[in-house]
């Protein structure tokens, strides 16, 4: 795989990323079949991993460290989040000094490794004063426990404002953002990787398959079955619900842009990918496969390049800067600022 720049970091990350967050009981929890695809996906050229340890409550993170034993740590961009609730305990959750200090350690041990490449805010807490947030990260950083952080699914004033506090208070600043992006859901483009551009953010993209709706299986005519891991159909059942209109749209959008695929001679997987990791904002897409089968068919996406013409029909499709259904944009802000309470009622 041709390799790119992660914004102006100085590190280069292929353009397709391994996520893990099915690694584990979330997904699959065979730890056997889960590091032999981790090796597929290096041995392919994939150099950067992405995990947390709320997936699968650290077990994905312990699945990874397994796989990147035995000499693969040092070619790895190793990605990891920490913040969101971990447990029961009310303080092992969020961006405050004393749990994200906590969470780096016990993802540096179920990781096995001295250092973590990029470590990210799963969400921002509006609870806690960002300062208070960089502050520790960047402590964290001098301390060599982590080379560089970033952030995931933050609205594009939540990105200045975290800048502009790094920059006035001398502390490090968010490097990369990992927001959700596909062909259905395509509201960054309107503010958060443009953003992104003008700080040098590096951008690693999540659900570039929209959740399963751009793996090739949703058509007119097919029931909408929801996703193959059992965990994820109970966690997520409302983006799969076949009686909601936000549904029935993305139903709609999914078979015009399979037919779209069929039409220029590529899988629906490819051209979802490739559009993508096409944009100039983006450094890479993660990809979360559950099977090595999964991976197979991600994997033929690397080097896929689409016509003008081709975009063009995908724009009259779903426009650019929309989301098909707005609760797939993931941004807490973005909701709870229309709720009643906060509109002038």
């Amino acid at each position: 795989m041709e390799h790119r720049p992660l914004g102006r970091t100085g590190v280069v990350v292929s353009p397709l990323s391994l996520g893990a967050m099915m690694f584990g009981a979330f997904g699959n929890p065979d730890h056997d079949d889960a590091v032999k695809i981790i090796h597929r996906a290096l041995d392919a050229g994939i150099n950067v991993v992405d995990t947390a340890d709320f997936y699968s409550q650290g077990e994905s993170e312990r699945i990874v460290g397994r796989a990147l034993s035995g000499g693969r740590r040092e070619s790895v961009v190793l990605a990891t989040k920490g913040g969101l609730p971990f447990g029961e305990d009310p303080n092992q959750r969020g961006t405050s000094r004393r749990w994200i200090t906590q969470a780096v350690e016990n993802s540096l041990r179920r990781l096995g490794t001295d250092w973590i490449d990029l470590y990210q805010i799963h969400r921002l807490d509006a609870s806690v004063d960002v300062d208070e947030t960089l502050g520790a990260l960047s402590d964290l950083v001098r301390a060599g426990k982590i080379r560089m952080i970033g952030a995931s699914t933050v609205a594009g004033s939540e990105i200045v404002e975290a800048q502009w506090t790094a920059e006035r208070r001398g502390r490090e600043r968010f490097r990369t953002e990992q927001p959700p992006y596909s062909l259905l859901t395509r509201a960054v483009e309107y503010d958060v990787l443009p953003t992104c551009q003008r700080y040098g953010m590096g951008v690693l993209t999540y659900s570039p398959l929209a959740g399963g709706w751009l793996a090739g299986g949703y058509r007119r005519g097919r029931e909408i079955a929801g996703p193959g891991s059992a965990a994820r159909r109970n966690l997520f059942a409302a983006a799969y619900d076949a009686t909601s209109a936000a549904n029935a749209a993305k139903l709609d959008a999914a078979d015009a842009l399979g037919a779209l695929a069929d039409e220029a001679g590529l899988s629906l997987i490819q051209l979802a990918l490739a559009f993508v990791i096409r944009h100039p904002a983006v450094s890479s897409a993660i990809v979360g496969p559950r099977t090595i089968e999964h991976l197979e068919s991600y994997l033929t996406a690397d080097g896929v390049e689409l016509s003008t013409e081709l975009l063009d029909r995908v724009d009259a499709i779903v426009p650019p800067g929309h989301t098909v259904n707005v609760a797939d944009n993931m941004w807490q802000t973005s909701t709870s600022a229309l709720e009643p309470a906060a509109r002038r009622r």
